[in-house]
Order: structure tokens, then C-alpha cells, then sequence
């Protein structure tokens, strides 16, 4: 008999060999029907694998992360082997599960397959799906797995095999199909009810420009028709508030080819948009004691040695720029915190001195490969909201918690209220990808889980997703459509002071070291602006809008007066602008309502001869009649307020 220990943790005892799903079946068999896969002890599992020793166990059915992941990954398969039956030869790559869905990565050879060809692909997997196909797990050994896929002329599982030590390769089979995976795997293909192929792609072979473009269809299952429906409506809404879209239709931004691809340029409403947010944090910064820096767009490749970026970055980040002076080499700035560093030391510090807090909207730029750049939210040149706190070790946590209430603030500012703190600490068995001591993570670990646990942040922790030099609070924030975005960080960091060698004189006349905080509450402008739009719909706060109020003037001749008002509303720093056009009143009005401007003022012979505007709100229609002076009032109590959007 073995002991199983449930997540509330309740113990169990079952025979040696018994299986999740037997022990399922135990408690439940409607529970048994949702269960997809096993976390045992720590590992998630097939639910039919053999359980030979005591252990923790959880269920994962639908509502777990691992759960969606474990069928999505299943689905991989599933559309893997309607592939091979509608398109023989078809040689595979990957087909892993992502965040939302899953995607196979095939090579057709010279076939193509088309948007129109997904449905014949959803249908041949509706039709396998019904077989209620199990899973079936194998270990095989390397000579095997060679022979079958060799056999089988499939050059991409063997090129793969080929790195895999003997004894660490298994292979799953369901129906007619048999892939190269370590799982795990649902039961049987009963689960995957519901399907929809959603796009297709072009992927190089494991991400390299140099190898062969495969073609890459995602898609997306889920265990009842219901669920699928909402979300192919919640896509249908993401679409219309893709920030590329809206981002051109509202003259925010743009792309050049000849400039360079992943590279954006900022047209000049969301040039104004840019301003005012840096102008936003800019302000509450200086408050709370920040000072301003601004550093070169290059640094000399030893500054990244010493950081320790190079080592771990220096191949994936564009290629070192060379100087007529021999053995000298720049590279394009990929962070600012080695910058921030250098101008710690320009100065001897004194721990009356700290904490000292250096902020900068830097801009870096780092390699992406073509087919990973996406809009603003993936880039090769962006400008981060960074700053660097270089503090006591005793005024850690204070200044740790500062930030957080700043990053609190920036949120609430911008209708952000729904996010979780994620707490990235490094890996539980792998040391070997960070840099500095034992000693010094777990104070680093520890000041970022107690700050968090006093600001009362609801938080998930996640191991493995430190920076090689220290752990960090990533907040992860749901817009609008409930999706998850990563946008602002904070980092504990005690190993770059060890690298540049930072000192500061304490009160016992001695040499200490400072203790680094790195902070980025947008993380990036170009993301957190893409995140924005998408969240708002285009339909910014008042105070954010690039353009406050549309002025519409009736006709010609209240075009004197519109230029009357336009004025008194820009001395008032309100930003402004007449629609001079000869439109029928009714087409202004529903353009200013597409381009998502906040105010509209309708001006007739009427209201000039009454010196009054008739004012309307963007998407909720006439306010009345209003002298210039209430109107200013009003916009101006708003934007000073710094309403969030509604």
C-alpha cells in the first residue's frame, strides 16, 4: 500500500501501480469524467500513468491551468493524425500547446493549404475524435525511434531523436497516429469536444531564419460547444481592438520596411500620447524623489561583460558595432541598468546618500526574429519606463513597497484593476543559468515575498522565471477581455553592485554595498500602450486622449465662432480641432464618434449668438448647452481627477 496526499491534505492509502484516474473513479465517477491530467509530486503526468511510491497528488480537470494545457497538447496530436490522413507524407516538427490553443508545425512539401482548408481539417477531427481513442504511452529505445521514423520519412523527429540520450524517449499512439512526445496526454479523444482551427503561419524549423520555412496551423479545442462559441465572440471583440488596427485608423503609428522591420514610428497624435503618459509617471516620479537621467543609445561591449548580459544574451542581441579603433566594439544599448550603474559611480556616496533613485525613458534595442514581431507588443527598438534604486540593505523592503504603490498607482490611472503579482524566483534545481551567491537570493526571495504579502497583493509564485540576477514581482494584468498581459516589474538585485564593484561609506566609516532595485511600471511604452488600446478600445481617458475635443461647426457660418472657441480652449490647455469640412452635421458627429474623441462641441448660428457650445460625450450623446467657461470646467476638473477610463 502507498500513502497519497491530496492538495487539502488529506491522505489516502491505494495499492502500488494504482492510477489517478483509478483513483478518481474512487471519490467520484462524475469527477472521474472531468479528469484530464495528474500533478504528481510536482510533475504533471498522464492520469493513466502507474503511481509506485507515496506521493503528493492533484486532479486536473478543465479549470487547471495544466488541465487546458494537458488537452491542448492532445488536440496537437489529434490534428497531427487528421493532417497524415488527409495529406499522406506530411512530415511533422512540433505541435506543442501555447497560452491559448495549440499549433503543429508540418512541412506539405509542395502542397499549400489555405484558410479555406481548416474546416476540412476541424471536420476530419471531429470525425477521429469520436473513435474515443486513448493515449498511449511507450518507452522506446533510440534505435527504434531512428528505424520508425526513418522508416516513416520523417526527417524532423529524427533529426531530433537524434540529440535525446537512450532511455529518455517515449512515444504516444492514438487511433492510427504515433508522434515523438514526453506528454503527458489526455485519456482518450472523448474529451475534445469542441474545435476551431484558427490561422496559419509560416515558422521556421526550431525558430532559425537559416533553416526550412514550415507552415504552422493553430488551433484552439474545448470540452463543450459553449465554451467554444464565447470564445470565437471574445476573438471576434479582440479583432476589432487589435492595437495595429487601431493604431492606424486613429494615426498613431506606423512601420517602414526601408526603416526596418519590428522598428516603429510614432505619427504625431501618438507621439502626444507618448508624451503625456512619460509626462504622467515623469510628474508622480519626481514626487517621490526620483531623479532624472538620460544615457547613450551605445555602450562599449565590456560594460555588458561586467553586467553579465553579454554572457547570457550577447548572441541573441544584434551583432557588436565595430570603430576604426582596433579591438574596439559598441553595441546597441539592450538595457539601461549597466548605464545606471557607471553613474552611481561618478560620485562617492554616503549611506545619508541612499537610497538614490535613477529614473530614465531609455530607449534599447534587441534582436527579434522576423516571425516573432507583432505590432508594438513585440519589437526591435522600445523605450522602457526604467529606473534603478540603489538603497541600504535595511531600506529595502520600504523602497521595494514604494514601488509597488507606484506601480499601484499607474494602474488604478488607466482602469488596470484587475491583475495578480506573479513572484519569478529561480529554478529549484537548475542554479545554473543565475549569477551571484546562495545568500544573497534568499534576501533578495524573501524581501520581495514579504513586501507582497504586507501590500496584501493577491500573488502566484513561479519558479524558473527569475533574471540571472535576481527575483522579481511581475504583474500580470486582464484586460477588458479577460485577457493576461505581463506589464509592470520589479527586481531585487544584489549581484550587479558585487559586478561594477558599488560602494557606499556607512556609518561606521566602512566600504558597504548598495542593494539594486530595478523598476519598470509600463515595462515598455510600445507595449503597454499596444496592452491599452486593446484594453480601452481605442477610447482613452480624457486626459490621455491626443485629441480632447472635435469642434463641429454647422456651417460656414459658424466657422468665426468655432475658431473663437478653439482658441479659448487651447489657452486653457485643451487640446482641440475643427472639423472644417462642409459635411452634413450628422456625418461629423459619427467620424468624431469612430475616431474615439472624447468631446464633441456643435456650434450653429445659434450657439454663436448665445456664446454658448452644445456639447457632446463620446458614446453617450448630448449634454446640453453650455457657456465656454463651464465647458473648460468641466474637461479641466476631469482631466485633473485623471478619470480612468469608463
Amino acid at each position: 500500500m502507498i500513502n497519497i496526499t491530496f492538495p487539502d491534505g488529506a491522505v489516502r492509502q491505494y495499492e502500488s501501480g494504482v492510477t489517478a484516474l483509478d483513483i478518481a473513479k474512487s471519490i467520484s465517477e462524475g469527477l472521474a469524467r472531468k479528469v484530464l491530467a495528474a500533478n504528481v509530486n510536482g510533475q504533471v503526468v498522464d492520469a493513466t500513468r502507474p503511481i509506485l511510491t507515496d506521493s503528493t497528488l492533484q486532479l486536473l480537470t478543465w479549470v487547471d491551468k495544466d488541465g487546458k494545457a494537458t488537452m491542448w497538447h492532445s488536440s496537437a496530436h489529434l490534428m497531427a493524425e487528421a493532417l497524415e490522413a488527409l495529406y499522406p507524407g506530411v512530415k511533422l516538427g512540433y505541435g506543442p500547446a501555447i497560452e491559448n490553443g495549440f499549433y503543429y508545425d508540418i512541412d506539405l512539401g509542395d502542397r499549400t493549404i489555405s484558410e479555406e482548408d481548416l474546416k476540412k481539417i476541424e471536420a476530419k477531427m471531429v470525425e477521429l475524435s469520436k473513435h474515443n481513442s486513448e493515449y498511449v504511452r511507450k518507452d522506446v529505445s533510440k534505435a527504434d525511434a531512428l528505424a520508425y521514423f526513418t522508416e516513416k520519412g520523417d526527417p524532423y523527429k529524427v533529426e531530433t531523436i537524434n540529440e535525446l540520450a537512450d532511455g529518455q524517449i517515449t512515444f504516444y499512439t492514438q487511433g492510427g497516429f504515433t508522434d515523438l512526445c514526453r506528454g503527458p496526454h489526455i485519456p482518450n479523444t472523448s474529451f475534445i469536444k469542441a474545435i476551431k482551427l484558427t490561422s496559419i503561419a509560416g515558422a521556421y524549423w526550431r525558430g532559425n531564419e537559416k533553416n526550412k520555412m514550415l507552415t504552422r496551423i493553430y488551433g484552439i479545442t474545448f470540452p463543450n460547444q459553449k465554451e467554444l462559441d464565447e470564445y470565437v465572440t471574445l476573438v471576434e471583440e479582440a479583432k476589432k481592438r487589435d492595437h495595429r488596427k487601431l493604431g492606424k485608423e486613429l494615426e498613431l503609428f506606423t512601420f517602414s520596411e526601408k526603416v526596418g522591420l519590428g522598428l516603429p514610428m510614432w505619427l504625431p497624435k501618438g507621439a502626444l500620447l507618448r508624451e503625456r503618459l512619460q509626462r504622467f509617471l515623469q510628474e508622480a516620479q519626481l514626487e517621490t524623489g526620483y531623479l532624472p537621467v538620460v544615457t547613450p543609445h551605445i555602450g562599449n561591449k565590456n560594460l555588458y561583460i561586467t553586467s553579465g548580459h553579454y554572457e547570457k544574451y550577447g548572441k541573441d542581441s544584434f551583432q557588436p558595432i565595430h570603430t576604426p579603433e582596433e579591438g574596439e566594439e559598441f553595441m546597441l544599448k539592450p538595457m539601461n541598468c549597466p548605464h545606471h550603474c557607471e553613474l552611481y559611480k561618478a560620485s562617492p556616496k554616503s549611506y545619508k546618500d541612499l537610497p538614490v533613485r535613477f529614473a530614465e525613458f531609455g530607449t534599447v534595442y534587441r534582436y527579434e526574429q522576423h516571425g516573432e514581431l507583432h505590432g508594438l507588443t513585440r519589437v526591435r527598438g522600445f523605450t522602457q519606463d526604467d529606473a534603478h534604486l540603489f538603497c541600504r540593505p535595511d531600506q529595502v523592503k520600504e523602497e521595494f513597497q514604494k514601488v509597488i504603490d507606484l506601480v499601484m498607482y499607474v494602474f488604478n490611472s488607466l482602469s488596470f484593476t484587475e491583475y495578480t503579482a506573479q513572484i519569478s524566483l529561480r529554478d529549484k534545481e537548475d542554479r545554473s543559468k543565475y549569477i551571484g551567491s546562495e545568500e544573497n537570493w534568499e534576501l533578495a526571495e524573501r524581501a520581495i515575498i514579504e513586501s507582497a504579502a504586507e501590500k496584501g497583493l493577491n500573488t502566484v509564485v513561479e519558479y524558473g522565471e527569475a533574471a540571472f540576477y535576481g527575483p522579481k514581482l511581475d504583474f500580470m494584468v486582464k484586460d477588458a477581455l479577460g485577457r493576461k498581459w505581463q506589464l509592470g516589474t520589479i527586481q531585487v538585485d544584489y549581484n550587479l553592485p558585487e559586478r561594477f564593484e558599488l560602494e557606499y561609506i556607512g556609518a561606521d566609516n566602512q566600504k558597504h554595498r548598495p542593494v539594486m532595485i530595478h523598476r519598470a511600471p509600463f515595462g515598455s511604452l510600445e507595449r503597454f500602450i499596444a496592452v491599452l488600446i486593446e484594453h480601452c478600445a481605442g477610447k482613452f481617458p480624457l486626459w490621455l486622449a491626443p485629441t480632447q475635443v472635435k469642434i463641429l461647426p454647422i456651417s460656414d457660418k459658424s466657422q468665426a465662432y468655432a475658431e473663437k472657441v478653439a482658441e479659448l480652449l487651447k489657452k486653457a490647455d485643451i487640446r482641440a480641432e475643427i472639423d472644417e469640412r462642409s459635411e452634413k452635421i450628422g456625418k461629423k458627429i459619427r467620424e468624431a464618434e469612430l475616431a474615439k474623441i472624447p468631446y464633441m462641441l456643435v456650434l450653429g448660428e445659434k450657439e454663436a449668438a448665445d456664446e454658448v457650445v452644445a456639447v457632446r460625450r463620446q458614446s453617450k450623446g448630448d449634454l446640453g448647452t453650455m457657456n465656454v467657461d463651464a465647458f473648460i470646467k468641466l474637461v479641466s476638473d476631469e482631466v485633473a481627477n485623471k478619470k480612468p477610463i469608463e
